[in-house]
């Protein structure tokens, strides 16, 4: 039983290794897209809402900081589920030739997007350096337990959805449209304080809102939720990672003929 679970972490790292190599394979710029991608959506953004609607004066000092955090844990979220949801499908030959568990597939798509998201935390650390900005410790501890929620909820997403869009491909196109909801539907590109108190909570609500929210508070200003809210958060994070075994037990067994 050991051994097995050593193969499978083994072919899993495989993997998402081969992933990332791929991914970037035949482009003049390489691994430097991993960090040129969002860093280029950053620029265009903070130039767009710090010069010309002037966020950063208006009550949100650090808002190129908090831009950048937010654009890169919501990329990392993007990437993750649409890598995932497409796992089984860009694997096909894998899947119908020989038997690997699928699991395994789904999850070596989605440690991908998290080796592109710790890249871009290097260039995140630059820019706290460049704006003078010293995170505390309890503030980079909540990232990392935000990030890693944000992983589970990716995850959770990709099991659920990646049995799934073997039979229904029209799947991809409407995750598409979601997650351009989804981007200002999160306090991404404007901070939650200029929503009106009713709408924050609404907004808080959504998982991903809470998490770019408070991860990017905690970071930048040592603010945090309550404890409370906290717990809610991880209890839903776990009932969805639960719904998505279960979805994703059931459909299994028939993606290698939908393929």
């Amino acid at each position: 039983m050991i051994k097995r679970h050593e193969n499978y972490k083994e072919l899993v790292l495989r993997l998402a290794k081969t992933d990332f190599k791929l991914r970037y394979h035949g482009s003049f710029l390489g691994y430097v897209w991993a960090v040129l991608k969002p860093l280029l959506m950053f620029m265009v953004l903070n130039f767009v809402f710090s010069s010309i609607f002037n966020f950063r004066n208006s009550g949100t000092p650090n808002y190129p900081l908090e831009l950048l955090t937010a654009i890169l844990m919501f990329q990392f979220f993007a990437e993750g589920t649409t890598s995932g949801m497409n796992a089984l499908i860009a694997k096909a030959q894998l899947v119908t030739k020989i038997y690997v568990p699928r699991w395994t597939i789904i999850l070596g798509s989605t440690l991908n997007s998290l080796f592109v998201f710790c890249m871009n935390l290097i260039v995140l650390a630059v820019f706290f350096f460049v704006y003078h900005i010293t995170p505390s410790i309890s503030g980079i501890l909540m990232f990392i337990i935000y990030s890693f929620l944000l992983y589970v909820l990716i995850l959770a997403f990709s099991l659920f959805m990646a049995p799934l869009f073997v039979k229904f491909r029209d799947l991809s196109m409407i995750w598409e449209v979601l997650l351009t909801v989804l981007m200002y539907a999160s306090p991404i590109v404007y901070p939650l304080s200029m929503m009106p108190e009713y709408v924050q909570k609404i907004m808080l609500f959504n998982p991903l809102a809470f998490i770019i929210h408070f991860a990017k508070q905690g970071l930048i200003s040592d603010a945090f939720t309550g404890f409370d809210n906290f717990v809610y958060l991880i209890l839903g994070v776990i009932f969805v990672f639960g719904i998505s075994i279960f979805v994703y037990k059931r459909y299994e067994k028939r993606v290698a003929e939908n393929i």
